[in-house]
């Protein structure tokens, strides 16, 4: 069973709606989608960084209900900036 896992829904620019799924497995953020309940999730091996600031939101606020320490917050902001350096945050 992994650590945290944390789930939103988001609409692609084709306009198809997609259930994403993180989870936290050794240290590492695994992500995933499916468009309807019954379908098979499928790992995403690059997620766009909507889903990492979707996550990254999720995570503060999981943090200020203390479900997650502050350390997850800064390991998901480096990996961000690790992957898109050009986005603000």
């Amino acid at each position: 069973m992994p650590k945290a896992e944390i789930s939103w829904k988001r609409v692609t620019e084709d306009g198809k709606k997609l259930q994403v799924n993180a989870q936290r497995v050794g240290g590492e953020w695994i992500f995933s989608h499916r468009e309807k309940r019954f379908d098979q999730w499928q790992v995403v091996a690059e997620p766009p960084l909507e889903d990492w600031l979707e996550l990254l939101d999720s995570v503060q606020r999981l943090i200020t209900r203390r479900r997650l320490q502050p350390v997850h917050e800064e390991k998901v902001r480096r990996r961000i900036h690790e992957r898109f350096p050009e986005a603000e945050i």
